[in-house]
């Protein structure tokens, strides 16, 4: 082979060959579990070797399964309840840290934004030893405030349970929204708020018509990474109650109901299709969030 056709071999054969790790990647760790997890939906199985084909059955009983029906009810109650809280807050924390006769804000952003930083493992081990009925930091000071010593059982009360839950997602969730809201807010045209004062707007409507339509396509990132993160809460509640769901199984959760369907009952059929309906939940919410966003932009 010449000279001249081996270069244009190797100029014709060169995109290729650096594309190929990417390829094999994505087609072994990405393309093929996910057609594996298709194909397995369809099985029941008893651990990766004992598969038996039943159709749509695993969708079916799924309709019909009590537990799953309570794992999306906590999980959509939590997603909603940890929005509520954590936008207002997020959005509060940002204003105040935003305004410069605030003292030392650059180490209150970095002490609110570094909760984000731990994992949820140690964020639940934390937790578990703040709300611990007699020796936890939060009894006491609950006990400071009321005057009298508090042993509130936050994990063992069913009650409790998803206040718990909330208390210590927000401690991470909150910081990780002020920093964004603090961005729009610094990304906000100040002479729109010069306008607005020339023309007579107060505070309230300056906040009203200029810094929340500033700041709404971040509102719509937070509440969709918020909607899919809430929606994918596992390791929180597992830990926080010791590998189980709590009193009567107030902390279970879709994520937490499939992997012990999947790992611990080797069930990896029903596992899948826990998996994929929740894959169609997530796409649904964030449809319906998307377009009613779209909608109160466009009225």
């Amino acid at each position: 082979m010449s000279r001249d056709r081996l270069w244009n071999l190797q100029a014709r054969l060169a995109p290729y060959l650096f594309v190929l790790p990417f390829v094999l990647l994505f087609v072994v760790f990405l393309l093929y579990p996910i057609w594996r997890s298709i194909v397995l939906s369809f099985y029941k199985s008893a651990g990766p070797r004992k598969e038996i084909y039943v159709g749509l059955g695993n969708y079916a009983f799924l309709l019909k399964d009590r537990l799953f029906w309570l794992a999306v009810a906590n999980t959509a109650m939590f997603t909603l309840l940890s929005l509520l809280i954590q936008i207002p807050a997020s959005l509060g924390l940002a204003l105040i840290l935003n305004n410069k006769r605030v003292k030392l804000r650059g180490v209150f952003r970095f002490a609110f934004f570094t909760t984000h930083v731990v994992g949820s493992v140690f964020l639940a081990v934390l937790f578990a030893m703040l709300l611990a009925p007699r020796a936890g930091l939060v009894n006491r000071a609950l006990g400071l405030f009321v005057g009298h010593p508090v042993e509130v059982n936050w994990l063992g009360e069913p009650n409790l349970v998803m206040p718990a839950l909330l208390l210590a997602s927000l401690w991470v969730s909150v910081g990780f929204g002020m920093i964004y809201f603090l961005a729009a807010l610094q990304a906000v045209e100040k002479e729109l708020y010069e306008a607005a004062e020339v023309d007579g707007a107060g505070k309230w409507a300056q906040f009203r018509h200029v810094t929340l339509p500033g700041i709404k396509p971040v509102m719509i990132f937070i509440i969709l990474i918020g909607t899919i993160g809430g929606f994918q809460l596992f390791e929180l509640p597992y830990v926080l109650f010791q590998g189980g769901a709590g009193p009567k199984q107030r902390g279970l959760t879709i994520v937490m109901y499939l992997y012990q369907h999947g790992f611990e009952s080797g069930n990896l059929g029903y596992a899948a299709a826990i998996g994929w309906v929740l894959l169609l939940l997530i796409l649904a919410v964030a449809i319906v969030q998307v377009r009613t966003m779209r909608a109160t932009q466009e009225a």
